[in-house]
């Protein structure tokens, strides 16, 4: 494929104008409403989110901006999560925005067929909560790399196997997880994914707190059986799903990470005006401007 040097092609990020009031909507409801406080004690409950605060980013639009329109929502883009999550990084929101709309919502999206579909609907409105099992404590980050394994039965599916770091995965109530039902255990074809309810006999699990303050679960699958029908996608295809979903999730957590970067910022700016040495704000010293210089240059593009 040739390429031709002459042409220069350039991408438009500056934000649209329905992009720029939800930030602006979101930042005010955080600023008035998930004070760190607020979001201190979620973190400690039992449960790691609020029912009560999940609801309302729901009734807000928050959730709705990272689904399409054919989907039920009104954004989706690539755009849409940075502008969400770049909000949610400046507010440590612990609300399960990861896990069930864009993990376990991108992968219903992507391969769900017309009934899986429409499962999209209650996690839009905050109803229900889904999660993706894929992670391996023995996975090396690999997409491709999966142990667990489904083995066909007649018009069902028998899985057996351990998922690390299911995030949430204590309080969702449907869980994508992958599994191996052809090939050896780096193959890139033989992983399906399946549609599972929490609560199904041989699921257990084991919780705890992540450093971060959400929570996350080790899954264990002893003999799940599911029907045929909760395959999700093509059988042996599901990388490219994984892809997909994975792919949005990591476009979310940098922009959650800027967010969080500018807050920093900002308070740290802050600081040296404020804080007086030898008569004098300390933003003034010579040795510290240098330090603040270089993090303004890696926090903006």
């Amino acid at each position: 494929v040739r390429h031709r040097t002459d042409e220069k092609h350039t991408m438009n990020f500056t934000h649209t104008e329905d992009r720029r009031m939800l930030a602006d909507s979101l930042d005010r409801y955080l600023a008035e409403q998930y004070s760190l406080d607020v979001r201190h004690k979620i973190s400690a409950s039992s449960q790691g989110y609020s029912p009560v605060q999940w609801a309302k980013f729901a009734e807000l639009g928050i959730i709705g901006a990272l689904f399409t329109e054919a989907q039920g929502g009104f954004g989706g883009d690539g755009f849409d999560l940075a502008v969400v999550f770049e909000s949610l990084g400046r507010g440590l929101v612990v609300e399960p925005f990861l896990a069930s709309a864009v993990l376990a919502g991108s992968a219903l999206a992507h391969a769900g067929n017309d009934a899986q579909q429409a499962l999209l609907a209650s996690l839009i409105d905050g109803s229900h909560i889904a999660t993706l099992a894929h992670d391996e404590a023995d996975g090396h980050y690999a997409l491709n790399r999966v142990s667990t394994r489904a083995t066909r039965d007649g018009e069902h599916y028998v899985i057996d196997g351990t998922k690390a770091v299911v995030l949430l995965g204590d309080q969702a109530q449907s869980v994508i997880v992958s599994a191996r039902s052809s090939g050896d255990v780096a193959d890139e074809d033989g992983i399906s994914l399946f549609v599972v309810p929490a609560d199904a006999p041989g699921l257990s699990l084991r919780a705890y707190p992540n450093i971060d303050g959400s929570r996350a679960a080790e899954v264990t699958f002893t003999q799940v059986r599911v029907p045929a029908s909760a395959l999700l996608g093509q059988e042996g295809q599901g990388l490219a799903t994984l892809e997909y979903a994975v792919g949005r999730g990591i476009l979310a957590l940098c922009a959650e990470s800027l967010g969080a970067m500018e807050v920093t910022k900002k308070q740290t700016i802050d600081y040296l005006q404020t804080r007086q040495q030898f008569g004098n704000a300390i933003g003034s010293f010579q040795a510290l401007q240098p330090r603040m210089a270089d993090v303004l240059l890696e926090i903006e593009p």
